[in-house]
């Protein structure tokens, strides 16, 4: 089977898609950071704002290795069309077995960075249960409806 210049042209669209989904990620982690330094100037006590900076810290990391990753995919997909322009069919499919490594790892580092953004809201979720005093708000919502049936 021979690769043909389109089958590196395919993943174009897809990790240009990507890209912008991880620019769009890190330019709102980094608004997320500035607004709670900002938070955290004012009030050095706020627990809950350090977890959620060391947070955002390790997902910022991610997000760049995400980037890097989407980049030297895409670099690759480029020289392997060159390399089927010049006719080095076996280079062109070593360099797009690497692309498509590369468009994985990115992948797989998304996913990693999509878990602790969970956690991160997590953490958000507890301060918020911390400040009302209410542990389960479900709980509490079913309980105050039984009893108001009960009086």
């Amino acid at each position: 089977m021979e690769l043909s210049i389109t089958t590196p042209a395919l993943l174009f669209p897809a990790i240009s898609l990507l890209m912008l989904a991880y620019t769009n990620r890190f330019l709102a982690l980094a608004s997320l950071i500035r607004n709670l330094h900002e938070k955290y100037q004012k009030d050095a006590n706020q627990k809950h704002i350090v977890e959620q900076i060391r947070n955002l810290r390790t997902r910022i990391r991610l997000i760049r290795s995400m980037q890097a990753s989407g980049v030297v995919s895409f670099l690759f997909c480029v020289v392997c069309m060159f390399c089927i322009f010049r006719g080095w069919n076996e280079a062109a499919y070593v360099i797009f077995a690497f692309s498509i490594i590369a468009f994985v790892i990115s992948l797989v580092l998304s996913l990693v960075e999509i878990t602790l953004s969970t956690r991160a809201l997590e953490v958000a979720l507890r301060d918020i249960e911390e400040l009302t005093n209410d542990r389960n708000l479900f709980v509490n919502i079913l309980r105050s409806k039984e009893d108001r049936a009960d009086h």
